[in-house]
């Protein structure tokens, strides 16, 4: 469904600003909602906590649809106690406020909103879907609360909570330093290797987000991941045949510890999940096949 209005929080990440171009490209109209004070025309400004809503009530009434992406980067810092509140705050204070908003527009929109795979902890070799409990840790424990926040408003929109795995990209995120080392001939196994790693491709979480747009029937939780997760030593294996360097270097879950702080054990958990919900939706992927995905993403890097 083109020529749609769509207003983004976190459009100016990675993912957000992939899908804000996929989105302009195909006739929709994008509004970006900002924490910092509006400057240029399309943009609104999120409130403060006790904060008037009434201008950003006044833009949502407007569109046909939400997507929710605002959230600190999990692997762009070591984990301090403050930066482990920010990753929270960002994620859970903005989605309340943006719950709050919808709650007073009147007519029925769609609300996309992001959470994550890690909402599911570390299970092991356990095949896990929609429908799996939550995990117990710290990003299972904010996912929980997110996906709380944003479910606020299905009492009056159609909300999906998009649970995105490890998002294969060079510009950033969590997969961007595994695809530096290895270039530099620093890859291999982190921790066992043996963890699985959810993935899926930059251009198909685009697309899973535009098709769970364009799909307001789908609601609830929805894991946007590839068909088939992937041991951790095999992708890294995979990465290094697509750069042609070694992937030799075992990175043992101490020095991960040392030099990532708690982060190591989100690096080292093993989290396998099937995407139940958009396969039975009908959702096509361009990147099923890992070593494919990696040599796209490699000749695209170079």
């Amino acid at each position: 469904m083109t020529g749609q209005r769509i207003a983004i929080t976190g459009s100016s990440g990675v993912i957000g600003g992939a899908l804000s171009s996929c989105l302009r490209r195909r006739g929709d109209t994008v509004i970006r909602i900002v924490r910092r004070p509006a400057v240029t025309p399309g943009e609104v400004t999120l409130p403060e906590a006790r904060s008037s809503n009434s201008r950003l009530v006044e833009t949502l009434a407007t569109v046909d649809a939400v997507v929710n992406l605002a959230g600190a980067g999990v692997g762009d810092h070591r984990w301090s106690r403050a930066y482990k509140d920010a990753i929270r705050e960002s994620r859970i204070e903005t989605t309340s406020r943006l719950a709050d908003a919808l709650a007073e527009v009147p007519q029925r929109i769609r609300l996309v909103s992001g959470s994550a795979i890690g909402f599911y902890g570390d299970r092991g070799d356990e095949v896990l879907d929609e429908t799996s409990a939550p995990g117990e840790d710290f990003l299972a424990r904010v996912c929980i609360e997110w996906e709380a926040a944003a479910m606020r408003a299905a009492k009056r929109h159609d909300v999906a909570l998009a649970r995105t795995g490890l998002v294969m990209t060079g510009e950033a995120g969590a997969f961007a330093p595994l695809l530096t080392t290895t270039r530099l001939g620093a890859g291999g196994p982190l921790g066992s290797g043996r963890q699985w790693w959810s993935w899926i491709t930059l251009r198909d979480e685009v697309r899973a987000l535009v098709f769970l747009l364009d799909h307001p029937d789908v609601v609830g939780p929805v894991n946007l991941v590839a068909p088939r997760a992937s041991r951790q030593a095999d992708l890294a294996q995979a990465l290094a045949r697509s750069l042609r360097r070694p992937a030799a270097l075992r990175v043992p879950k101490g020095a991960l510890r040392f030099v990532l702080g708690e982060m190591a054990d989100q690096v080292t958990a093993s989290t396998r999940v099937r995407p139940h919900v958009l396969e039975a939706a009908g959702f096509d992927w361009q990147d099923e096949n890992q070593d494919q995905a990696l040599d796209r993403l490699v000749a695209s890097a170079l």
